[in-house]
């Protein structure tokens, strides 16, 4: 019946509830309950337990800096202790508390079973935003009033273009810019449009993940506001060029937890040790999201703008052609050294 929400709708729908801190379940042949560690209360703890044996799921990155063995290659589960609080689900998921809450191990790993509902317990925590740690028990008792998933979810990255509208701007008069959704209710994307690209030529363009900290307030921590403005700037000599302004603040991660990664950097962490004792991958942009914006817009060909090879590969992966790899070496402060250090060190910016 049309009226039913898709398995699509059901993934938009259990983001927001784990967002708030309500359980959903994972239709497996005994049925996994999750909730995510970072929103759990007291009492939904207390009612997980009157259904079975509550366990929690970690990334690996995570595992690692917890000292819990891994034994399902990228996650690892491990017993919450009958004595565990909510408190002590926070303070396990979130490293920020490592320091002022320290007796929270040791833990006790498991090993074998099915693993698959754990797997996409963590994958659904990081599309929300949140940390990627799951409170999980299985049950078959009926739990009709929550949010229920089919096993596999196919991911939609599918985008309907919403409108394109003239917008001068003060670094390129001749702006246009277009709004895409996207069909699983996820964040807008925009194009920035400057002059009237040949769609028959390779196009300047750049691949910008939103920034609030940098492109907004200014910040000196990163180079990215500067970066917007240089590639916009160089469009603008040249008369044309796309900006994909994509919503995948802190690579992907959400503004919470970049600042999270903040505070970890001024413990003495740098940008990707950060990410990683998050529970995070170095980058967790999906660049499929650009490519499909550009191929939308008639382009299959580009001089990329960027300091980054991988973004190259990422983008010829999705079937368009870089013709150039154009250097955008700006902004550089005394306070995003180190952070421009790490960029070129562990992730193979050329800087």
């Amino acid at each position: 019946m049309s009226l039913f929400p898709s398995p699509i709708e059901l993934r938009a729908r259990a983001l927001t509830d784990l967002r708030i801190g309500l359980p959903v379940v994972i239709n497996l042949p005994t049925p996994l309950v999750i909730c995510a560690a970072e929103t759990i209360t007291e009492e939904r703890l207390v009612s997980l337990r009157s259904l079975g044996e509550v366990q929690a799921v970690v990334s690996k990155w995570r595992a690692d800096t917890l000292k819990i063995n891994v034994y399902d290659g990228d996650i690892a589960r491990f017993s919450v202790p009958i004595i565990a609080d909510a408190k002590w689900c926070h303070a396990v998921a979130d490293p920020i508390m490592d320091m002022s809450y320290p007796l929270k191990g040791p833990f006790q790993g498991i090993r074998d079973g099915e693993i698959e509902g754990h797997r996409l317990a963590v994958e659904l925590l990081k599309a929300a935003q949140l940390l990627p740690m799951a409170i999980t028990v299985q049950t078959n008792q009926e739990l009709s009033n929550l949010t229920r998933l089919p096993e596999e979810i196919i991911l939609n990255t599918e985008f309907k273009h919403i409108v394109s509208a003239p917008l001068p701007l003060q670094l390129a008069q001749a702006g246009r810019l277009h709004v895409y959704r996207p069909h699983d209710g996820g964040d807008e994307h925009y194009a920035i449009e400057i002059g009237v690209a040949d769609r028959t030529s390779p196009v300047l363009t750049r691949l910008h993940s939103a920034c609030f900290t940098g492109d907004v307030l200014g910040s000196l921590k990163c180079d990215c506001g500067s970066q917007l403005n240089g590639a916009l700037e160089q469009m603008a000599r040249e008369g044309a060029g796309v900006l994909l302004y994509l919503n995948q603040e802190g690579r992907g991660i959400g503004l919470a937890n970049k600042m999270r990664a903040y505070k970890l950097q001024d413990q003495g962490f740098d940008t990707v040790q950060a990410n990683h004792r998050l529970g995070f991958e170095d980058d967790e942009r999906d660049f499929k999201i650009g490519a499909d914006l550009l191929k939308s817009l008639g382009f299959s060909s580009m001089r990329l703008m960027t300091n980054n090879p991988l973004k190259v590969l990422r983008l010829e992966d999705q079937g368009l052609k870089v013709i150039e790899r154009v250097p955008l070496i700006v902004g550089q402060t005394d306070q995003n050294h180190e952070y421009l250090r790490t960029k070129a060190d562990k992730s193979g910016h050329l800087l």
